[in-house]
């Protein structure tokens, strides 16, 4: 094979290639901030909850018995 056509074929490869993976790459971009912000979402949804309990919760010093 000639230097020139192995170059040429070599650089639409390549191109191609790199079409390919751009293509690729775009939607794990957005599925790794849509999993970042549920995991955010998810921690903030704990940590209310534990809060919340905490306060509501009654003592036990509050109870009665006869």
């Amino acid at each position: 094979m000639h230097a020139d056509v192995h170059h040429l074929l070599h650089t639409t490869r390549a191109s191609e290639l790199q079409g390919e993976a751009k293509a690729f790459r775009l939607p794990r971009a957005s599925l790794r901030s849509r999993v970042g912000w549920t995991l955010v979402e998810v921690g903030l949804r704990l940590t209310q909850s534990r809060d919340t309990a905490a306060t509501t919760a009654p003592r036990a010093g509050a109870f009665r018995t006869a």
